[in-house]
């Protein structure tokens, strides 16, 4: 008798389960079926995004090696135009290495100007890593000290010129070359001291600017 009434029990609960699972269904079918959906179209998506962002990015890697090529070939024009591409349609950081690299061909090329003003627009744009634009701005910099004035060179780097600055002291080097270019001596001397009395400031960094403050006093324009 308790084997029969076991046996009832088991189906009743089954039967209770499969009402139960009846029920469930239908009441959340098209949610359970909606988030199924859901999650084989993100993993498709997923997949998809990760194939095209490898093809992307080694599609503007490839181009960017290839204006590499023309440079060292001595195409800049060709070069120039193929970063210029890069800059438009390159995928990842592509396009400010294209950016960069462009800047650079045209100081090369002697167009000091547009070398100068692409720089600068890097150190100005918000968009791009704080050490990056730092470094565009030095580079403006270092060109403004033949092509430009004091004052130019001070509006890319002086702002760089502080203790908490990792590039502190290329820019203190850029602003006393300007200065003694421009034939402010005391100016000039009080940059050129700030890097000696560094004690973190690279030993040719401080070594050049030694040597300057030599020159200087020997001039007896001290």
């Amino acid at each position: 008798m308790a084997n029969q009434d076991d046996s009832f029990i088991r189906e009743v609960n089954e039967e209770l389960r499969s009402d139960q699972m009846k029920n469930i269904w239908a009441r959340f079918g098209g949610v359970i079926v909606a988030i199924a959906v859901l999650i084989v179209v993100g993993t498709i998506g997923k997949v998809g995004y990760d194939y095209w962002s490898d093809n992307a990015s080694s599609k503007s890697g490839d181009e960017f090696l290839q204006a590499l090529n023309l440079a060292k070939e001595n195409k800049a024009d060709e070069a120039l135009t193929a970063l210029d591409a890069l800059q438009k349609d390159g995928y990842g950081a592509y396009p400010v290495l294209a950016r960069l690299r462009a800047a650079t061909l045209q100081a090369e090329k002697g167009e000091t100007d547009a070398a100068v003003k692409a720089f600068s627009e890097i150190g100005k744009d918000t968009s791009l890593p704080e050490a990056l634009r730092d470094a565009a701005r030095l580079r403006a910099a270092y060109l403004l000290v033949d092509a430009g004035t004091y004052d130019q060179v001070s509006a890319e780097v002086e702002q760089l010129a502080v203790p908490q600055n990792n590039m502190r002291h290329s820019a203190r080097e850029a602003l006393g070359l300007s200065a003694y270019k421009a034939g402010d001596v005391a100016k000039a001397k009080s940059w050129f001291q700030q890097i000696v009395d560094d004690a973190q400031s690279p030993r040719n960094v401080a070594g050049r600017a030694q040597m300057l403050l030599d020159v200087i006093a020997a001039s007896g324009k001290a």
